[in-house]
């Protein structure tokens, strides 16, 4: 955890590396991005191999309901592709 002046520091770099070097800050903003989106992918292939699990001992109400979860995580994954990757 950062002190108010320490964090008050820090955007202000943050801040000047973006304005004086764009293109670098771009990289970096796009690696992010796309390690977050390999985690998501990771943790959507966990929770779908998990699903008939889940469905054997929870029930099938449970099962349905987390798979309509996982559908629409699935199709917004897909909707937002470009974001993730």
């Amino acid at each position: 955890m950062l002190s108010k002046e320490d964090q008050r520091r820090f955007e202000q770099i943050t801040r000047q590396l973006r304005e004086s070097d764009p293109a670098f800050f771009a990289r970096l903003d796009s690696r992010a991005r796309a390690r977050r989106g390999r985690w998501l992918m990771l943790l959507t292939i966990v929770l779908w191999a998990s699903l008939p699990a889940m469905t054997v001992l929870a029930g099938r109400v449970a099962g349905a309901i987390c798979a309509v979860v996982l559908v629409a995580n699935a199709a917004l994954m897909w909707r937002f592709r470009r974001r993730w990757l």
